[in-house]
Parts: structure tokens; sequence; C-alpha cells
């Protein structure tokens, strides 16, 4: 049985809704006493009256105590619950006359037997709030068989039958549209506390680690020589920070398999020297997928970095097609003499061939290279979309 509000945005509205049960329990408890003792009087077995009204007050105390404990309310509770409200509903066939239960007198419990229906109603929404409802229909109608009064069912007893039905599927209804309001109203809330700290951070960044990269990148372009390089890898930093604090609140945890935006983790390499350029709308990819593409350009600026010299400048470029994903990392560096890459992997050296070629290559992709000597390198990497718009896994 499925209990509702069982994360942390419904235990607020579990509690309360557990409680409102226990006081229409107690209410409906009172209610069935003050008729047992109007009518007892006229009951076929007097004792009996007031045995099932034991046996229901004993229960509504039991019942409050253990509702009340989310730890006890698996599905034994309620099937308890139910039991105890039909067996008290099929006692009046033993306890009244036959000639009370053909007038239309309420069975011994009266309304208390709907607390088992919104027990069930709360604990597992409409669908099982209208099972109870009909088990204990069903009880109300066993009490005319049971009677010899099956011919004579009256209004009372369908009326009684109806408002049953009615409240299984009302409140279980109710309730599940409550549960799902309160948990977007957490989530909102858990979006709006993560912007405010993220924001507090950005500022904090903002007023010391920000203003410290720019005035190394100032003063080391001023003193020229190592202190230049220094003063570039701090620029460089700088614009990554920048771009990171920049984009907004965190986004919410991803599944493994959940879709991930490409575009933050190819952003995320912006410099004074790596321009990044993509879409303005999201590319989504799986998150292990772009993990890996964002890998591979990491890789290929790396590259540019080792082999082109301080000076040299990189731009990449996301294109999202209906096909598939491309994206290119182009270089104004010196270019590479043709047999440079086969040459690299006879001596070992497998950067390209493993870093890019083979993160690629495993999402069923391919990678592209032009290049000439002194016009630069462009490193094409295209990653295709199955026909369902997913994209392949790694392969094993």
């Amino acid at each position: 049985m499925r209990r509702a509000g069982t994360g942390p945005a419904g235990l607020g509205l579990e509690t309360a809704l557990w409680r409102a049960v226990a006081v229409y329990r107690g209410l409906a408890l009172g209610y069935a006493a003050l008729v047992i003792a109007m009518n007892f009087d006229g009951y076929a077995h007097p004792a009996g009256g007031w045995a099932v009204l034991a046996v229901m007050a004993v229960w509504t105390a039991y019942a409050v105590a253990a509702f009340g404990d989310p730890r006890r309310r698996g599905w034994p509770l309620p099937a308890a619950d139910l039991a105890v409200a039909a067996s008290c509903v099929l006692a009046t066939a033993w306890v009244e006359t036959p000639a009370n239960i053909a007038a239309g007198r309420p069975t011994l419990p009266v309304s208390w037997v709907a607390a088992a229906v919104l027990s069930w109603a709360v604990a597992g929404g409409r669908r099982l709030g209208l099972t109870a409802a009909l088990v204990l229909a069903a009880a109300n109608l066993m009490v005319h068989v049971l009677a010899g009064t099956a011919g004579g069912i009256g209004g009372t007893t369908f009326n009684g039958i109806v408002l049953l039905v009615l409240a299984g599927l009302v409140v279980g209804h109710v309730v599940r549209l409550a549960l799902e309001a309160e948990a977007r109203l957490a989530r909102a809330v858990e979006l709006e506390s993560a912007g405010r700290e993220r924001d507090r951070l950005a500022r904090g960044i903002h007023d010391s680690v920000l203003q410290v990269l720019a005035m190394v990148q100032r003063r080391g372009g001023e003193l020229g020589g190592e202190a230049a390089e220094l003063g570039r890898l701090a620029g460089e930093q700088e614009a990554a920070l920048r771009a990171l604090i920049g984009t907004g609140p965190a986004a919410p945890p991803r599944l493994p398999d959940a879709d991930a935006d490409l575009r933050p983790l190819l952003t995320a390499h912006a410099s004074t020297s790596v321009t990044v350029s993509t879409p303005a709308t999201e590319v989504p990819l799986p998150a292990h997928a772009a993990r890996e593409v964002g890998a591979a350009v990491a890789a290929a600026l790396d590259n540019v970095r080792r082999h082109c010299g301080g000076g040299a400048r990189a731009w990449v470029l996301l294109e999202d097609g209906p096909g598939g994903v491309t994206v290119s990392v182009r270089d104004d560096g010196p270019g590479m003499p043709a047999g440079r890459l086969d040459e690299a992997a006879a001596d070992g050296r497998l950067g390209v061939a493993q870093s890019i070629r083979g993160r690629i290559g495993d999402l069923g992709g391919k990678v592209t290279i032009f290049s000439a000597e002194g016009e630069g390198t462009e490193i094409e990497m295209t990653v295709p979309r199955r026909p369902d718009g997913s994209v392949p896994g790694p392969r094993s």
C-alpha cells in the first residue's frame, strides 16, 4: 500500500491528514454511542450492542495511536482497520431485530465505519479509498442477507453506501492533489534558496577572487616575461569563473540516465583565448554522453595550449541538428604536417587517439581533423542521434 506523503515534502501534510482522521474517528464514536444508547432497548441482544461499542472504543484508541506513528502505517494496519469496521457492521444482523433492519434502522457503528474509508483514502488515494468503500458497502448489504431482509433493502442503506463511495473518491483525490501541490511548493522553495545561496557566493567571489585575478592579469601584462604568462593564465581563470557564477541558480541533481544540457560544459572553457559559441536553446544529451563530449573538447583545447604556444587562440562551435550534435574546435596555431598524428600514435603518444577519438567513437560518433602547416587545426566531433532522439550509450 502506498503511503501518502512519505517524502520530506509530505511530512507536514501527512501528519495533518492523519490527525483529521483521528478527530473524525473520535467524534463518530461518540455519535455511535448515542445511537446505541437510544436504541439498545429495542435490540434482539442489547448486551451485544454494548459489546460492539466496546470493541469500537478500544479500536479507536488503538488506531489513533497506531496511525499517528509513520512506522506502523504499512498495509497490515489499514487492513485490520477495515476488517474491524466490516465486522462491526455485520454484527448488526445479530444484535438488531429483522424488523428494525427492514425498517431502515442504521447499523450499529453508523458513520464510524467511514473512518476506515478515510484511512485508506489518505494512505493510497482514491482507488484504495473506493476499494474500502465497496468492502463496507458489501458488508451493509450482507446485513440484510443474514437477517433475511434482502428484499427490503431501503433508501437508508443505499444512501449510506453512496456516502461511503463518495468519501473514498473525493478524499482520495483531494489528498493526491494536496500532496502534489505541497511537493511543488517545497521544490520551489528549494530552488529559491539555492538561487539566493548562489548569489551570495557570487558576490563574495566577485569582491575577492575575481578582483585578485584581474589584478594579476593586469600587472602580469605590465611586467612582461614570465609574469605575462602568469597574467594570461589568471585572465583565463577569471573568464571561466565569471561564466560559472553567471549561469543562474543551480540545477537540480539529475539521474544517471537523465538528459543534460551540453552548453554549460563547453562554456566553462571560455577565456580570453578561447571563444565558445553555442545555440540559444538547450542542447540535451544523456548525461554520460555530455560528459564524454565535454572531456573530448577539454582534451582538444589542452592540445592547443601545449602545442600552439601561449599566444594561440581557439574557437569552439556547438551545432545541434536533428541527426546529431557537432562540436568543432579550431585554433590559429602552426598546424600539423601530414602524417603527424600517425607518427605520434606509433611513438605511443595517444592523446588524440584516446582522449578524443576514443571517447567520441564509444558514443557511435566520428572525429574529423583538418590541418595544414601554417593554417591552424580544426577538430570536428559528431555524435549521432538514434531515430528516437537518444544518443548511443558507451560500448562495452
